[in-house]
């Protein structure tokens, strides 16, 4: 699997053919500049917010899926690509929290969780369900108003996923108070992580890491 990270909470994963937009953004909102690859499919864990939903800005006319409406309607599996969705929530500290959901992308042979827009800690429901069966997590390292990081730590560990690639913080460019991937890292012994030079990574499924290890991309937008 090719693993593409744009900024914030946009990746795109491929595998056999098949290509997978994650979580869109609107760059007049965001500040970061317009995704111009195409894709297959776009999955995004919210409908209207504009740092997660702008499926409009993918080429290719690529299938949309509302991972919030998977969450009522059960997995979407076609093209040797399954997506399980996980209802999840705005932080509780906001006035009015929105609903969102976190999801499971499986390609490649590889289980991808991405965590959407989740500001509160992992439930004990979500990590039964998680633990020891996702191999991926595309994190969100920044901190409130999303997951704080101790909450975070702690589920990941439960989780023990093979790989973690940190998103959703504090990037040139961006708009909004993020907090810094390096918060998230420091948590961490210095051989679990490794700085990648350039914004794309090739994950196998035979040769992850035994053990968890930290991948940081770079943007490219």
């Amino acid at each position: 699997m090719q693993v593409r990270w744009y900024g914030h909470a946009c990746f795109r994963l491929e595998a056999g053919g098949t290509s997978v937009i994650t979580d869109p953004f609107t760059p007049e909102t965001s500040g970061l500049r317009c995704v111009t690859d195409t894709a297959t499919y776009v999955v995004r864990s919210s409908t209207d917010d504009d740092f997660h939903c702008n499926a409009a800005m993918i080429g290719g006319e690529p299938t949309v899926l509302d991972a919030p409406a998977l969450v009522a309607c059960g997995p979407f599996a076609v093209d040797g690509l399954r997506v399980t969705a996980f209802s999840a929530m705005e932080s509780l500290d906001k006035d009015e929290p929105r609903l969102n959901a976190m999801y499971c992308c499986e390609l490649g042979g590889l289980r991808v969780l991405h965590m959407g827009d989740l500001g509160n800690p992992f439930s004990r429901e979500q990590l039964g369900v998680l633990q020891g069966r996702v191999d991926v997590v595309l994190a969100l390292a920044g901190g409130p108003p999303t997951i704080g990081l101790d909450d975070l730590v702690a589920g990941l560990a439960v989780i023990a996923p093979r790989v973690i690639i940190p998103m959703h913080y504090r990037i040139p460019g961006i708009r909004g108070d993020f907090g810094e991937v390096e918060d998230l890292l420091s948590r961490y012994e210095a051989d679990e992580v490794t700085r990648v030079e350039g914004s794309e990574m090739d994950l196998e499924p035979g040769a992850l890491p035994d053990l968890t290890h930290l991948y940081v991309l770079e943007p490219s937008c």
